[in-house]
């Protein structure tokens, strides 16, 4: 492991790098697929909403399965078979021409995902327990810089010659990452003997460890929290000045900001946590991060807006590595990989959930306002945290 952790961190960025990029290359201009290319010209934040949601439905049901067989099995197989599976998913939507074809992928697409979660998840077991709040802030700039450069690529490729054809390059850059991790990762795994623990024992034995179920509470709350917002980005830009033909661009540019940020802090944060502790790095990115929102609600210009975004993204690139790195320290070894895969369930859920109510309340209330509760709902989630924290500060000085 020694040896290994320092080589596989850096082949595992490079494939969550592009795994990153190739999501962002296309999904976030969905909405604009919807209506250019597949004929919805009414109710397209509902639309949107739905096609989001059903993909991330999908892989929250599944994902306690393949966690289940990352611990028996490996996280390398893992990461092969979502590499492969998804490239193939990107390549069959290139010739979709209907959006319920079109739900019917993004379903499938969503029972073949966990990449970037199996990457998280080989990382944890097999980096030294010292080095792992580390290892976790490096990979989250990994996703964070894919999610710079996809929406850049992704605004001039659909720009230039259509969103389609933006679905093929996506697959062609996560059959690289699906490459990279077969030929180069070493996973050191010890192979379970006996039968397989069932999902629903996994699921018994989590509910049973109260600090595990209240990072799972969080990621839910703050993943519904943030994909309120992601089938709307697209249309707001154009809702506060951008033409609707080079709205594409104009999200990409808008989109990267946060990226751009998480990849200044993110490794930053990780070694802050390791410092300070988790817990009050969490605390730190939700307060940021809802205050960050509820300052959007009052811009009305793309520069701006754009300005506010990377602020935001300063403060919640701490989230997503803290969240990891207490599921870290919340779980046993041989429970770690189910441990992220049941976390994995929490978080697509949330990303279940939010597209939805986003979808329907940005054509409801308006998507201006919907920034009002994704604010609030980060600063609720900052307050659940503090309650937890002084409920387990008395036990830690009574034991």
């Amino acid at each position: 492991m020694e040896l290994n952790w320092k080589r596989n961190l850096f082949i595992l960025w490079i494939g969550a790098f592009f795994c990153s990029m190739a999501y962002t290359l296309s999904v976030p201009f969905i909405p604009l697929f919807l209506q250019e290319d597949l004929g919805i010209h009414s109710g397209v934040e509902a639309w949107s909403g739905i096609t989001f949601s059903v993909s991330f439905l999908a892989s929250a049901l599944i994902a306690p399965y393949w966690g289940s067989l990352a611990d028996k099995y490996g996280r390398k197989p893992m990461l092969i078979r979502s590499g492969f599976s998804l490239s193939v998913c990107y390549f069959i939507n290139y010739f979709v021409h209907d959006p319920y074809t079109f739900i019917l992928v993004r379903i499938l697409q969503g029972l073949m995902a966990g990449y970037i979660p199996s990457s998280l998840a080989l990382i944890s077991t097999n980096t030294p327990e010292k080095h792992v709040g580390y290892a976790l802030g490096i990979m989250s700039t990994a996703t964070a810089a894919g999610g710079i450069l996809g929406p850049l690529a992704g605004g001039m490729l659909s720009h230039w010659v259509g969103i389609r054809e933006c679905f093929l390059v996506s697959g062609f850059v996560v059959l690289v990452s699906a490459a990279i991790a077969m030929v180069s990762v070493r996973e050191v795994h010890r192979k379970k003997e006996g039968a397989r623990q069932s999902v629903r024992l996994d699921i018994q034995q989590a509910v049973k460890n109260r600090r595990l179920m209240s990072v799972f509470g969080l990621t839910l709350l703050v993943a519904t929290s943030i994909m309120v917002l992601e089938p709307l980005l697209t249309l707001y830009v154009v809702d506060i000045g951008g033409s609707a033909e080079g709205a594409s661009l104009s999200s990409g540019i808008i989109f990267s900001a946060v990226g751009v940020a998480t990849v200044i802090m993110g490794s930053r944060w990780g070694l802050i946590g390791q410092k300070i502790g988790y817990d009050k790095t969490l605390l730190i990115g939700l307060i940021g991060g809802g205050i960050g929102n509820l300052l959007q609600l009052a811009t009305h210009n793309l520069v701006a807006f754009g300005v506010l975004r990377f602020s935001y993204g300063l403060f919640f690139a701490a989230v997503y590595p803290a969240l990891n790195a207490l599921i870290v320290k919340s779980s046993s070894t041989d429970f770690r990989g189910r441990a992220m895969s049941l976390n994995q369930t929490s978080n697509q859920l949330g990303m279940m959930i939010g597209p939805i109510i986003g979808g329907f309340l940005g054509g409801w209330i308006g998507i201006h306002f919907v920034f009002l509760i994704t604010g609030v709902s980060l600063l609720l989630a900052a307050l659940w945290l503090q309650a937890n924290r002084r409920k387990q500060r008395p036990q830690v000085e009574a034991g």
